[in-house]
């Protein structure tokens, strides 16, 4: 943690800020401040969990770096690198007035580039840091784009005042202009389809890379939505197209996920869909959930990403890959019935009853990933044993899920904005958001039944390439030459 906090200071005296403190409660929520340049901490539910849960991730990386990175030239240069992107992420969570949130958010790239670029003489690498500086570059006009309509809006460049008015519904059509350049800010860090490509080709950085970028600096794009929900709920239109976009995200990616032979590339794609779930979330208006999904996947995938080699040689040392027994159509469908049963049970006890539409909507998705796991456990040929064991974690991932639930929107009630009551476009959105997860629910569960079916082989070798969506993204950006740099 110290040169963590060496990296926050050495970035304060770079940029010049003053080191005036200040400490009240402006707008209802804690503050502490360091003005003067205009450096100004907003310390609240949502950038307090944020905070705690990079400084935690990032003291797990920088400890698993220094072993992973014993004996090459360039350590100390990664561990400086990795502290400035870290103290970046944090003086963005934390920031308070506008000025601080655009400073902090494309230094954060800048500071991630030099990261990707640990390995400069590999191709793989210069192609996806180019990538991902091409798709940085344009979210960052976005948010200064935004930025600028906001204090034009407002009057201020106080993040607070900006809320308290918007929640007023106060802004007018500039606000509605910021929250669409938000929007598209958002997208294009949360690497949403179609510039998601950049993600799956960071597998030539080191493993500490993936595993803060994956479960850190991927989330910027989904705290930026929820910092800023009131201004984003002047916008009913801009969070229909948040929900179709994010929601096609997390479809395709779960897809091309199932068919990729590496682990990396596979996270990588799971990330890629775990990020369009969050952004669907937020445009559902569900900002609490959302920042639960955020907490949740970033602990998930750092722990996948620093273990993903010992996993493989414990799977190598089974040998027997694959699951201990392929579901039918039968097992599938005893095992959604089982999982809605689940649902409404648990629910009934958490008074799911009570809660919006879209929330329950959501949860009926969720209930979908239990029932995928449930298929296994109810397939003709496995043991009483893994039967038994899928019951108990489906019941117990149910009730953590709404217990999570009750604490995440008890946690951010005065904070966030309640979830709006859902519209004609809405209800539209959330019933084709039930059929269409409902349904790849349902092909992710009978995949070991059809993937290596011949009629299905050439879908497969589609779906693997993620139906070659990335390299039209590369002749859009004018190619990648191959000729090695002199």
């Amino acid at each position: 943690m110290a040169a963590e906090i060496a990296a926050i200071v050495a970035l304060m005296a770079a940029i010049g800020w003053g080191t005036t403190l200040l400490i009240g409660e402006p707008n209802g929520s804690s503050f502490i401040g360091l003005m003067g340049f205009g450096l100004e901490s907003r310390l609240d539910a949502v950038s307090a969990t944020m905070l705690l849960l990079v400084s935690f991730v990032g003291w797990i990386v920088i400890r698993y770096s220094r072993t992973y990175l014993d004996g090459e030239v360039r350590h100390n240069a990664f561990t400086g690198w990795l502290c400035l992107t870290l103290a970046a992420v944090m003086l963005l969570v934390t920031a308070g007035n506008l000025i601080q949130l655009g400073l902090a958010w494309i230094s954060m790239g800048l500071f991630l580039h030099q990261l990707l670029l640990f390995y400069p003489d590999r191709m793989a690498a210069q192609r996806a840091a180019r990538k991902k500086f091409i798709t940085a570059r344009l979210g960052d006009a976005a948010l200064l784009g935004a930025v600028s309509l906001l204090a034009m809006s407002y009057g201020t460049a106080d993040i607070g005042s900006i809320l308290q008015a918007a929640r007023l519904s106060e802004g007018g059509g500039l606000a509605v202009g910021a929250a669409g350049l938000l929007a598209l800010a958002a997208l294009l860090k949360s690497a949403q389809f179609p510039t998601h490509g950049w993600l799956t080709e960071v597998m030539e950085t080191p493993t500490p890379v993936s595993a803060l970028l994956h479960a850190g600096v991927i989330n910027a794009g989904g705290f930026l939505l929820i910092r800023f929900a009131d201004v984003m709920l002047l916008a009913p239109g801009i969070l229909a197209i948040l929900v179709m976009i994010g929601g096609f995200t997390a479809l395709f990616g779960s897809l091309v996920m199932l068919t990729q032979p590496a682990v990396k590339s596979s996270l990588a794609w799971s990330t890629v869909a775990q990020m369009g779930f969050m952004i669907m979330q937020c445009g559902l208006g569900l900002f609490a959930l959302a920042l639960l999904h955020i907490v949740a996947h970033s602990l998930y995938k750092a722990h996948s990403f620093l273990s993903s080699g010992g996993a493989v040689e414990r799977v190598a040392a089974i040998r027997r890959p694959g699951p201990v027994a392929v579901p039918k159509v039968g097992a599938v469908l005893r095992a959604f019935l089982a999982a809605l049963a689940i649902y409404a049970l648990v629910g009934f006890v958490f008074g799911v009853t009570h809660k919006s539409p879209q929330a329950i909507a959501l949860g009926t998705i969720l209930i979908f990933g239990v029932a995928y796991m449930l298929a296994q456990g109810f397939a003709d040929a496995a043991p009483r044993a893994l039967t038994r064991r899928t019951a108990i974690y489906a019941l117990a991932t149910s009730v953590a899920y709404f217990a999570l639930q009750a604490v995440a929107t008890s946690l951010t009630a005065d904070l966030l904005p309640p979830t709006p009551v859902p519209g004609s476009l809405e209800w539209a959105l959330i019933v084709l958001a039930l059929l269409s997860f409902g349904s790849i629910a349902v092909v992710q569960a009978m995949f070991p039944l059809w993937a290596y079916h011949p009629a299905t082989a050439g879908l497969r070798v589609h779906l693997s390439n993620g139906f070659y969506a990335n390299a039209i993204f590369d002749r859009l950006i004018g190619g990648w030459s191959s000729r090695k740099p002199s």
